[in-house]
């Protein structure tokens, strides 16, 4: 599998709720088609540098995740009809980009199971 970075602009008019649902109901279709979110970035509402679609502020998300190819036809599909999205980018990472990502993940995993090591009483002798 891939690993992809995923730059969403949804439109910032709706509440915080419905802005979360839409972020929602684009990790469970990455997730349902078999792939696997490594990080979702939300970056907030933001200017956009040119008018889109007649808006000009955007809620920018930024998701990586690993996936078959076969998911990036669907998440474009997904976007085209999918009202609340402006402007979407899919981005395929190369093997040296993909390796400085999971490098960037695997100290917070390392992190967390350090600090759920150090709530566990030490061993008696």
């Amino acid at each position: 599998m891939n690993i992809y970075e995923n730059i969403v602009i949804l439109n910032a008019s709706p509440s915080d709720e419905d802005l979360e649902s839409s972020t929602n109901k684009i990790r469970d279709l990455i997730t349902s088609s078999g792939g696997e979110i490594l990080k979702v970035d939300v970056w907030g509402r933001r200017k956009l540098a040119n008018e889109i679609k007649k808006q000009r502020k955007g809620f920018y998300v930024l998701f990586t995740f690993r996936a078959p190819s076969s998911l990036t036809r669907k998440l474009e599909d997904y976007y085209k009809v999918f009202d609340p999205v402006i402007k979407y980018m899919i981005i395929k990472l190369e093997k040296k980009q993909s390796a400085h990502v999971l490098a960037s993940l695997n100290p917070l995993q390392k992190g967390e199971a350090a600090a759920a090591g150090a709530t566990e009483q030490p061993a008696t002798r």
